[in-house]
């Protein structure tokens, strides 16, 4: 059984994500040793230490506040939401307040309480320069199931990402390891294989599609088969393909020297990457209805790609 599974079933009240962050930070010992991999397999006659993760503090006092934010779906356990670009989800330090938390509690003040108090309904997230489809879990049940879902790879997760340069192959899986950066912490950044034996890393994997080229730039579908922070921007960005607009992983360049005037004023003017989660497929936690969403690409995205069209059009 894996550690931080044996640890939340030992512990009902304590959330399974509470136990990784907890395993995570060197608080749980076995045989002896301080083990930092919440997936790491126990064995008959193991000897497992910790001492229970204390309550978290209430940081944000959480008020609800009229924020727009577009629905796709809503029923008595669950909601889907279409997260525009600019908006964090949750709060955290530097954005205490004007979050997707502060608008879903105003929208509909029972949600689950999450894996902390802060982030109620919170089942995964999306940085808060990307946008597209994320689900909510209204119920603790329901959050619980999704949950499990996520960590089963059972939530089908689909980005449309646009990216400098063009890939050789139309399809590839990225496999690499992603951890914290070891000097700009604010950063990922994708290890060696042996950094996830090390506690320093996790197992990553993204499947990309090429859907669309250009002469320097290349729309691609990503499919995650693991949900790391920021996977995505950091796997293209390890390719040499940073996502257009990513000021963290390099995608934030200066526009081809014979860029059209239209193309080079709205790459000028974006407000964060062009990465937008367009496509989430999954069952639903309490019916077990098969649910598809898709949502359709933000205006910004949505030009930028006419115009790289129109530009190659002029050029046949």
């Amino acid at each position: 059984m894996r550690l931080d599974r044996y640890l939340s079933e030992r512990h009902p009240t304590i959330s399974r994500a509470r136990w990784q962050e907890w395993i995570e930070a060197g608080q749980v010992r076995v045989n002896g040793k301080s083990v930092t991999k919440p997936a790491y397999k126990l064995h008959p006659d193991d000897t497992v230490d910790y001492t229970l993760p204390p309550d978290r503090p209430p940081d944000y006092d959480l008020k609800p506040e009229a924020i727009p934010v577009p629905l796709v779906y809503e029923d008595e356990f669950l909601l889907v939401v279409n997260k525009p670009r600019g908006l964090t989800v949750h709060p955290a330090p530097g954005h205490p307040h004007g979050t997707l938390v502060n608008a879903l509690l105003a929208h509909s003040p029972a949600l689950s309480q999450g894996s902390a108090a802060f982030r109620p309904g919170i089942v995964h997230r999306l940085d808060k320069d990307t946008t597209g489809l994320l689900i909510v879990a209204k119920t603790d049940l329901a959050h619980a199931r999704l949950s499990d879902a996520l960590q089963r790879h059972a939530i089908d997760r689909r980005y449309l990402a646009l990216v400098w340069g063009a890939p050789q192959n139309r399809q590839f899986t990225v496999n690499m390891p992603i951890g914290r950066h070891p000097v700009h912490r604010k950063k990922m950044a994708v290890w060696e294989e042996s950094a996830v034996l090390q506690g320093k890393a996790r197992p990553a994997c993204t499947h990309f599609t090429v859907r669309q080229a250009w002469r320097d730039f290349a729309l691609l579908a990503a499919q995650l088969e693991t949900g790391r922070t920021h996977q995505v921007r950091v796997h293209a960005s390890a390719l040499g393909h940073p996502v257009v607009g990513d000021p963290l992983y390099g995608g934030v360049r200066k526009p081809p020297r014979d860029c059209p005037p239209e193309l080079a004023n709205a790459l000028e003017h974006l407000q964060g990457q062009l990465l937008h989660a367009y496509e989430i497929a999954f069952q639903h936690p309490i019916t077990g209805e098969r649910l598809e969403f898709r949502a359709p690409l933000p205006e910004d995205f949505a030009h930028i790609l006419g115009v790289l069209e129109a530009c190659r059009q002029r050029e046949l």
